[in-house]
């Protein structure tokens, strides 16, 4: 009975729920959060900086998110390279003093808080001729202001940023008085204009100021009260902003901390001064504000305007307009003649006649239906990750936030099992679940940013170790059985790995090497294949009748294991293989090929080992030592119950060992040798009972088969920022937005894998000759893209 509700359950929601109506519901929910977030910018404003400057909230204790956009964290390095040749002046009381020893402690962290506290402080960095200056000036006066006029004059030089504020002395020196509160506008409203000037110049911050924690406050600060600060606060903004009378004023409101200080005022010493914490959050958001526009980091899109289009960005548009028009075009003529085909009625037997069998749909109309809707797609891409329409937040780690929605998945997985329609070892509905339920677990890690957990971390290297053990099972596999070594089974492979790569690449304007999966599973798919069919050419058929040819298979594999063990100890050897242009065009990644060899090292064994395994496992089942029968172990009980007693120990004892991991370079140096233990561990564990090998997952499965497109797509559409962040459709509201942009990336994963099967069967023929002309094609499509790329990167540099 519970079986029967359990299946009309499912069927109840496949009825209502197709593949097809999720679509149409995501196509929908896009324009519709587009409209919505394009009325938001006209209304609100288009520039993050303000937001930046403004509004946010903190992620857990520490960390701060500003409103709608990502704030990078800037090293040394960076801070240096950014501020070269520049002059920061601070002016105003001790709380400005605290904020200029934070803002030099990003450029110098050794800098000590010594010296006068009443009196000026100078900081050079002659090296990289930076230059901060505290000048201290507590109240808003006559002093003040002569100090910023000087700098009005023509002949003085003028610093680049100045960032001023002061309003507690006031209070504190003439008790609170109202008079005191009149004289600091009088006094501000003739400090203005001189701050507008050199508005027009530098960058000019006015701080206003934050709450103090009164219960903490000493006696000679009680004065200092909320309420007066808030009166202060509002004169400031007031008369600041109204300095210009036709246009916004130039002078910037650094009213931001004032939100920090709400939340860390309570851990304040004196209840005046913030905590060092705090501080250090101001001084890195004003890093972001000045910084940004000219680094242009990749996690940090505060305060950075959207990239121009480059000439391959603005051919490809001009493409898949041309697509979309074209396809239009088509349809329309189509329809119309549907219509006139339409069946008419007979008027003397009242019968329907039909004038013309439905013609099957043509190679032409599926090209430009595919390129038609990769063009919405794409847009969608670029409107989510370049456009800067949608809002975009960096990630933040908790326990949580990665724990609860694998718990979610795989109770999914659990309810969502049906009976396998063969029960071998790693059959195609089990390789389909394990890609499934590993994507969804390695996208579950990137949006919660769980790499920063370095246990979690070293088991999802053993998933993305997994993937390529599977890419060396699946491809000798078939290569070993079907001895096919022919040139269209390498186009078709090659193409659907590659196709969204390339469109993302040109879209995008990232380097190949940036989706470093893809050209992980190309080479080493080239390299299964070359090892294969190259002379002599060893198959399953040609071995069988004699053993010497497993032997020679081995000599094979025994050389290739050999030529990855040079050049994973021979940096120099692998870097300068792929610095041979045009291979450098593919493998490089900011100029070098490191991060190629860093990626390929890290797995160098993986698919040796899965090409191995394929190897005894094949040849085991051809001397029919295994029992794959239904609900059969796949040994004798005997056999059986050692392996999977020995598979589940060796599981655990890998984990144990990846949780007690203290140091990422030493952990990742001994994984490449001992992910497969784990691996192997799983798949014995899965498949020696024989009811464990008829059963599988078609939940896991579903997402199995476009696992490629949700490892790529991954990167802009549901992350951002090339995954340093996350994307934000839904402000506000964490869990809706992760659950509405969620259903519309997984809805977009599955239509591009449908559009690459359909451009498969046509661009990659099986006739030689038309495939032969077919890759002449794209080899002169690829020249013309390297063309107008080195024509690009001339014009950059």
């Amino acid at each position: 009975m519970a079986a029967l509700a359990y299946n009309l359950g499912k069927r109840e929601i496949n009825h209502y729920f197709s593949v097809r109506s999720a679509k149409v519901l995501a196509l929908v929910a896009v324009l519709l959060l587009a409209a919505c977030h394009l009325a938001s910018r006209r209304y609100r404003g288009n520039d993050s900086c303000e937001y930046l400057l403004s509004s946010g909230r903190f992620l857990g204790e520490k960390v701060w998110q500003p409103h709608s956009c990502m704030m990078h964290k800037y090293k040394i390095s960076e801070a240096k390279n950014c501020l070269v040749d520049k002059h920061i002046a601070f002016i105003g009381d001790s709380r400005i003093r605290q904020l200029f020893y934070s803002f030099v402690k990003i450029i110098n962290p050794q800098f000590k808080e010594e010296g006068n506290k009443h009196g000026n402080i100078p900081f050079e960095d002659k090296i990289a001729a930076v230059k901060v200056d505290f000048l201290w000036h507590p109240e808003v006066n006559g002093s003040m202001k002569q100090c910023i006029k000087v700098w009005t004059e023509d002949s003085v030089a003028k610093p680049h940023v100045i960032v001023a504020g002061a309003a507690t002395w006031s209070i504190k020196i003439h008790n609170g008085s109202n008079e005191a509160l009149s004289q600091y506008k009088m006094n501000i409203t003739s400090i203005a204009p001189l701050l507008e000037k050199l508005a027009k110049t530098s960058d000019v911050y006015w701080v206003l100021q934050d709450p103090v924690y009164e219960d903490l406050l000493s006696e000679n600060r009680k004065m200092i009260t909320n309420e007066k600060i808030d009166a202060y606060n509002e004169a400031a903004v007031s008369i600041l902003n109204s300095s210009t009378r036709n246009s916004k004023s130039n002078v910037k409101m650094f009213s931001v901390s004032k939100l920090i200080a709400q939340e860390t005022i309570m851990e304040s010493l004196d209840g005046l001064h913030l905590p060092e914490s705090s501080r250090e959050t101001s001084a890195m958001i004003l890093m972001n504000v000045y910084c940004n526009k000219i680094l242009k980091p990749v996690d940090g899109s505060c305060c950075q305007p959207r990239p121009p289009l480059t000439l391959i960005q603005k051919l490809a548009a001009c493409f898949f307009t041309l697509s979309i028009i074209g396809y239009l075009i088509f349809y329309i003529i189509h329809r119309n003649a549907h219509r006139k085909n339409k069946p008419c009625t007979d008027l003397e037997s009242g019968e329907e006649k039909k004038n013309i069998i439905n013609t099957p749909v043509s190679p032409l109309e599926i090209l430009l239906q595919s390129f038609c809707k990769l063009g919405l797609i794409m847009a969608y891409f670029y409107m989510c990750d370049r456009a800067n329409l949608f809002m975009k937040e960096n990630k933040f780690y908790t326990h949580s936030t990665f724990f609860i929605p694998i718990i979610y998945i795989l109770v999914l997985g659990v309810f969502y099992n049906e009976n396998t329609k063969e029960t071998k070892v790693l059959n195609r509905e089990q390789t389909d679940e394990w890609k499934g339920w590993m994507q969804l677990v390695i996208l579950i890690y990137h949006i919660s940013g769980a790499s920063t957990f370095l246990p979690v971390y070293m088991h999802i290297r053993v998933l993305v170790a997994a993937y390529l053990f599977q890419t060396g099972y699946g491809h000798f596999s078939y290569f070993w059985i079907k001895g096919d070594f022919g040139i269209y089974r390498v186009c078709q492979v090659l193409f659907r790995l590659n196709f969204l790569v390339v469109v993302l690449c040109i879209v995008m304007d990232r380097p190949y090497q940036f989706y470093y999966f893809v050209p992980l599973v190309t080479v080493w798919f080239m390299v299964i294949y070359v090892t294969l069919a190259l002379w002599p050419q060893i198959i399953q058929k040609k071995a069988n009748g004699n053993c010497f040819w497993h032997f020679g298979l081995l000599l094979k594999l025994a050389f290739l294991l050999l030529c990855i063990c040079f050049l994973a100890y021979s940096q120099g050897a692998f870097e300068k293989i792929f610095s041979l242009w045009p291979l450098s065009k593919c493998f490089e990644l900011k100029g070098n090929v490191y991060e190629w060899w860093f990626r390929w090292r890290l797995d160098r064994y993986v698919v040796f080992h899965g090409m191995l395994f394929a190897f005894i496992y094949l040849a085991l089942q051809k001397r029919q030592v295994l029992s794959e029968g239904k609900g059969e172990p796949l040994f004798s009980n005997k056999i059986s119950n050692f392996l999977l007693f020995i598979s589940v120990v060796s599981f655990l004892t890998y984990s144990i060992w990846a949780s007690s991991c203290k140091n990422k370079a030493e952990c990742n140096e001994l994984h490449p040798s001992v992910s497969v233990v784990q691996i192997l561990a799983f798949i014995l564990i899965r498949n020696i009972p024989g009811y464990a090998r008829s059963v599988y997952s078609s939940f896991f499965a579903w997402f199995g088969k476009i696992s490629l497109e949700l490892f790529i797509c991954q990167y802009h559409i549901w992350l951002a920022a090339d995954t340093r962040g996350i994307l934000v459709l839904i402000p506000g509201n964490p869990m809706l937005n992760i659950i509405v942009s969620t259903f519309i990336f997984v809805c977009v994963a599955h239509e591009i894998s449908q559009i690459t099967n359909d451009l498969a069967q046509i661009i990659i023929p099986k006739d030689n000759s038309s495939l032969l002309k077919r890759l002449a094609c794209i080899a002169a499509f690829f020249c013309g893209l390297l063309i107008l790329s080195s024509i690009q990167d001339k014009s950059r540099h």
